[in-house]
């Protein structure tokens, strides 16, 4: 049976997620992951999607993006597959797909959900046990909204943008933002939402993407029980020639 064509509608915010393939790494060295970071923004510009947030970890990679025409997400991760995989494939004498084939992704909710989804992302680093805290992990855009260290393909949300008149109040919210770590059930949920290639928001958000999409954007029901909800295990940088 053919499989449904993705959600990506514009205007959208998505949670994307790129595996290595077979889960192993994506990234050799720091060099790489600067390497993947100027793919990333040249693809944005060149495919019209806004990068609200981010994170490389070592065989997976999580995004936030809102794409502003159909099928834009699927033709930017293709645009950076063929740079970057290529350059990575010569530097490091190997061949062959870097990428598992099929990305997962899900359509979020703006209102109720971003920003929860937002931190999620940042804070893969802290639960995969490569960082105390997200300020402390270098390859993310938390330094972006929290210190004001700027990314300039970042494309900060009005979500975010709402925290706070000023922007030293608005980074001030979005720190404490973080004081805590997102609970077990909106764990798994946003998991569940991104595994399915579903959408993450209220009853309200769910009526109207279908409406939107044609087809219903709701999580599937579970039947049997799921394989566990995981996270891809990240193996330790490996540190690899230098280009």
């Amino acid at each position: 049976m053919a499989r449904p064509p993705r959600l990506e509608l514009p205007g959208v915010p998505l949670h994307v997620i790129q595996r290595g393939n077979n889960r192993t790494n994506c990234f050799f060295g720091d060099i790489d992951r600067r390497f993947y970071l100027k793919c990333l923004a040249d693809a944005a510009a060149r495919r019209d999607c806004a990068i609200h947030a981010y994170v490389l970890m070592s065989n997976h990679v999580h995004l936030l993006v809102t794409p502003q025409a159909p099928g834009a997400v699927a033709a930017m991760l293709q645009d950076i597959g063929r740079k970057y995989v290529r350059v990575i494939n010569t530097v490091q004498d190997r061949s062959g797909t870097l990428w598992e084939g099929r990305f997962k992704s899900c359509l979020v909710d703006s209102e109720a959900y971003l920003l929860t989804c937002h931190r999620y992302i940042e804070l893969n680093p802290v639960r995969a046990g490569m960082a105390a805290h997200p300020a402390i992990y270098e390859w993310s855009s938390h330094a972006h909204y929290a210190f004001g260290r700027r990314k300039e393909f970042i494309t900060e949300h009005p979500a975010f943008m709402a925290l706070a008149q000023e922007m030293d109040e608005r980074r001030a919210e979005f720190r404490r933002l973080f004081s805590e770590e997102l609970d077990a059930d909106t764990l798994e949920r946003i998991r569940y939402a991104a595994q399915t290639c579903s959408a993450l928001g209220s009853e309200t958000f769910l009526r109207e993407m279908s409406a939107l999409a044609g087809r219903s954007v709701a999580p599937p029901l579970r039947g049997r029980p799921a394989k566990p909800l995981e996270e891809p295990r990240d193996r330790p940088p490996v540190s690899g020639k230098l280009f």
